[in-house]
């Protein structure tokens, strides 16, 4: 297998550009999950505290016992702790069992309730303090964004959204790449590749390259510049899903693959989500 390839952010701090996301998976499931993804080559893990598993990454990777230096890890401030980001990072470092984590995310703008700038704000200042490597933002239309850099001269070193080949968000993803914010695909099979698998040019580069659907999206993601963080807790298929730096897909197969682009989206609407 070729090497794993990084992101340098904007920050200068570096991530792996694939990942193991753990949404839906419970404490238990999470831990095995984990210890099978350290296993084959993962060194990113993406959790939440909306995702009420974090003591079990937490466990999992004390377990592991691979330097601290060597992971990269990934969790979110929830809609409910806006107003007190610090707090809410504090309550997700003590379940991980850290003294800092590489990337916080603000999960949701909820717009409704106008506290994302100043959560914002708070980030920055854990940042200053060095709980947090870097910060960015998940779920930020263009507009949120602008108001976070208008009002504190800060940019989210990340935009993590929903993207899959149904649903590309192409206007978002040239608009984040401006602004030098890297772009990071949640749900990147489109939950479990409905819709997606199917496709005769996913299944035709399959039969070419020898992988499986699942890699070919995958490899869609990462050579279209995209962080990705696909969720399994299947050992199968957490191995299956990293097995994909030994090709790459050419421009005109990621041309194909993206006429497959409908705007499906099959989570939450951000401008309303949360409300």
């Amino acid at each position: 297998m070729a090497n794993p390839t990084v992101i340098r952010l904007q920050d200068g701090n570096v991530m792996p550009q694939l990942g193991l996301g753990v949404w839906q998976a419970t404490n238990e499931q999470v831990g095995l999950a984990i210890e099978k993804a350290l296993e084959v080559g993962y060194r990113s893990i993406d959790t939440a505290a909306a995702y009420k598993n974090e003591d079990g990454v937490g466990s999992a990777l004390k377990n592991a016992g691979l330097p601290r230096d060597e992971l990269f890890i990934t969790t979110k401030l929830w809609n409910d702790n806006q107003q007190r980001p610090r707090q809410g990072l504090e309550e997700s470092l003590e379940k991980l069992q850290l003294d800092f984590v590489d990337l916080y995310l603000m999960h949701w703008p909820v717009p409704s309730q106008d506290h994302y700038v100043e959560a914002w704000k708070g980030m920055i200042e854990l940042q200053k303090q060095g709980l947090v490597k870097s910060i960015g933002v998940c779920n930020f239309q263009v507009n949120h964004l602008q108001r976070l850099i208008d009002e504190t001269g800060v940019t989210p070193v990340i935009n993590q959204i929903e993207l899959h080949p149904l649903m590309q968000q192409r206007q978002l993803h040239a608009w984040n790449a401006t602004h030098k914010i890297q772009t990071e695909s949640w749900s990147p099979l489109a939950q479990g590749g409905q819709g997606v698998f199917d496709q005769k040019i996913v299944r035709d580069l399959a039969d070419k390259y020898g992988k499986t659907p699942a890699q070919i999206v995958i490899r869609w993601h990462l050579d279209s510049g995209l962080v990705v963080i696909p969720k399994s807790v299947t050992p199968s298929r957490i191995a299956e899903n990293f097995d994909v730096f030994d090709f790459r897909l050419d421009k005109d197969e990621l041309g194909e693959i993206t006429k497959l682009d409908s705007g499906k989206r099959l989570g939450p609407d951000p401008d309303v989500f949360g409300g």
